[in-house]
């Protein structure tokens, strides 16, 4: 990962401790999760010839043996050199053994081990959400009951016209190059992609052969685009801590609520999609109560999602874990957790008059905490202020509209602000 170089004059402690978020950045090169946990597309395809013969058998995978000894072993050494009590040294601490967890994860693919390591990482749907509120799992069946009931008569018609993957390549590339200015990230089809899409710093990956709406294009673009991929931009500037390019598994949470966040204030999700993300957390639940993969497919083909649509939900729930019941990858349950999280955060920097916490959030990849911590790194000029902000961001006004979204949060009592870390 190319990058500015540490910046000539820096104290000591950021000089040290930006050595070892180099040796970090480096350690986890190969330490890819979600990529290395996801299933080849021929998955889909044997499983859905066989439904359709009328068998219904469990799909076939296997995992490759993986061993990522040396790589855990520099991370504790970078963990054991790294300052605590330093903003910088709890970041690195607390990073590299999150990585840490998520190479243990891949050592033990499709085993009941692996599922523990997700938890670990990601959480469970039946704990509480921020501020005492429900649990993720009966947030999760309000949005369900709200959107079985409403969605049909919510949904224009204009808005389930289907856009093809190679249309909606070539309006996202346009949205995106005008937004940057430049070709900066570059879409492309993949017909080996199981999911609808997937973004990256530098690419965002459509499956080839699949079918869009409006509100997809919109979603990849605010969610996708000017989230994830913009805060690995953005992170990979930092001239002293480039590892806040990088997707660690303790980020999920933030990164995911704040372009859920994103989607909602932007106008950019529909029920329909608050349903999906709904249903994999009582899809995760359900897993873990003893659903099988097959069960977990019915569940999503119940719920309205065609057969395609269900194997890729149900694949999320049983990436590398096995399939017979009892374990599931957790990391969906972490949408709304993250949402709730960011929501309250963003409500309560209002109120303080400390909106520009918010903006920073966008100069890399990281969680709530790492943010409130780094603010005294931000005001020294250790940390850049993001170069990238999506348009929402750029202005008060803007991340006042947040208050649009108050019916949501008085549904599930998001108005509560405990357990936030700007308290």
């Amino acid at each position: 990962m190319s990058g500015p170089a540490i910046m000539t004059g820096a104290p000591r402690d950021v000089v040290h401790h930006a050595a070892l978020d180099a040796r970090m950045v480096e350690a986890v090169r190969d330490i890819r999760l979600l990529a290395l946990a996801s299933w080849p597309a021929r998955v889909q395809v044997e499983f859905l010839e066989r439904w359709h013969r009328g068998v219904a058998a469990l799909p076939e995978v296997a995992y490759r043996p993986l061993d990522f000894g040396a790589q855990r072993r520099e991370l504790d050494a970078i963990a054991i050199a790294a300052e605590p009590g330093h903003p910088l040294g709890d970041y690195l601490r607390e990073s590299a053994a999150s990585w840490s967890r998520a190479a243990a994860l891949l050592e033990v693919l499709g085993t009941a081990q692996a599922c523990t390591e997700s938890i670990a990482l990601f959480g469970r749907p039946d704990e509480v959400l921020p501020g005492d509120g429900p649990t993720a799992r009966e947030a999760a069946g309000h949005f369900i009951q709200i959107a079985s009931e409403l969605d049909h008569e919510l949904l224009a018609p204009q808005e389930q016209v289907p856009i093809s993957a190679t249309a909606l390549s070539l309006q996202l590339q346009r949205d995106l190059d005008e937004f940057f200015g430049a070709r900066v990230i570059t879409v492309e089809l993949d017909p080996e992609l199981i999911a609808k899409a997937a973004a990256g710093p530098s690419r965002i990956r459509l499956r080839a052969g699949a079918a869009f709406s409006d509100y997809d294009r919109r979603q990849l673009f605010h969610h996708e685009a000017l989230v994830h991929s913009l805060t690995a931009i953005n992170g990979r500037e930092q001239p002293h801590l480039r590892s806040l390019g990088l997707a660690s598994p303790r980020v999920t949470a933030t990164q995911e609520g704040l372009a859920t966040f994103a989607e909602q204030i932007t106008g950019s999700i529909d029920i329909e999609r608050m349903k999906r993300i709904s249903m994999r957390i009582d899809a995760v639940a359900m897993a873990l109560e003893g659903a099988d993969f097959l069960q977990v497919f019915r569940y999503f083909l119940d719920g309205g999602q065609n057969e395609a649509e269900s194997f890729v939900s149900a694949q999320r729930v049983f990436r590398g874990v096995p399939l017979t019941g009892g374990h599931a990858f957790t990391k969906d349950t972490v949408y709304l957790r993250g949402l709730i999280g960011v929501h309250t955060f963003f409500r309560r920097a209002l109120q303080q008059d400390r909106l520009r916490l918010c903006r920073w959030l966008f100069a890399g990849k990281m969680t709530l905490d790492d943010l409130v911590r780094f603010e005294p790194l931000f005001d020294d000029g250790t940390l850049a202020p993001p170069r990238w902000l999506p348009p929402w961001a750029h202005r008060a006004s803007g991340l006042a509209g947040m208050l649009a979204f108050s019916l949501f949060a008085n549904r599930i009592r998001m108005d509560r602000i405990a357990d936030c870390p700007l308290d």
